[in-house]
């Protein structure tokens, strides 16, 4: 859009900078700056120090890759949690959702997407070495496939799967297919994600190896 269409270029700036976000259009970001501009000035200085904090202070767990503000995360460091189980889930929001579940007290592992060549995201762009690295230490017992039920989900479980092989003594699990095929987790209400994760089957008797 030209300039002469914003009565201000601060106003322009903070439209392009909201359209930035995914799901938001221009019309919706324009709608987002007015309403911020129709707050009190408090509530705007509260957002942007809020964002700001949350870019300069979050990090990412060196264990489970799970945000945090320390180097390892709340549930990495737990001494209450299950260190011998590890869930293994597509992103940040899918940590979130199984802990409302309140049905899993063992750790996590964020791979931070699936294998999706088509998008360009190959295994070497996800956190699998570090799980492998994980299992090798011998501390982990069972690794729960927790990946959406897509396409791309399945693939990267078999990867996973195939990665692992070399532990035998590890067992090796996906959610029961309470989750409807082609659902992400986000989109999976949590009785049934909770149900899926206790009726939890053995990942080889998905297919004939």
């Amino acid at each position: 859009m030209d300039n002469e269409q914003y009565p201000s270029s601060l106003l322009e700036q903070a439209v392009t900078e909201l359209s930035h976000l995914p799901g938001v259009g221009r019309k919706t970001a324009l709608r987002l700056a007015l309403h911020i501009l129709r707050r009190d000035e408090s509530e705007g200085v509260a957002l942007g120090e809020a964002i700001i904090n949350l870019r300069r202070g979050i990090r990412y767990c060196k264990t489970c890759h799970n945000i945090s503000e320390t180097d390892i995360c709340p549930i990495c460091s737990s001494p209450h949690r299950d260190r011998s189980t590890v869930c293994v889930v597509e992103n940040v929001n899918d940590v979130m959702i199984m802990e409302r579940t309140r049905q899993f007290g063992g750790l996590y592992h964020v791979l931070g997407g699936v294998i999706s060549p088509m998008d360009g995201i190959g295994p070497e762009s996800l956190n699998i070495d570090s799980l492998v690295e994980r299992v090798a230490t011998g501390e982990v017992k069972e690794v729960i496939l927790a990946l959406g039920a897509t396409m791309e989900g399945d693939t990267t479980n078999f990867y996973i799967y195939r990665k692992l092989s070399d532990f035998p003594e590890v067992r090796i699990t996906q959610l029961a297919r309470g989750v409807a095929v082609g659902n992400d987790l986000e989109y999976t209400d949590e009785i049934t994600l909770g149900r899926s994760l206790l009726q939890r089957t053995l990942f080889s008797e998905s297919f004939s190896v």
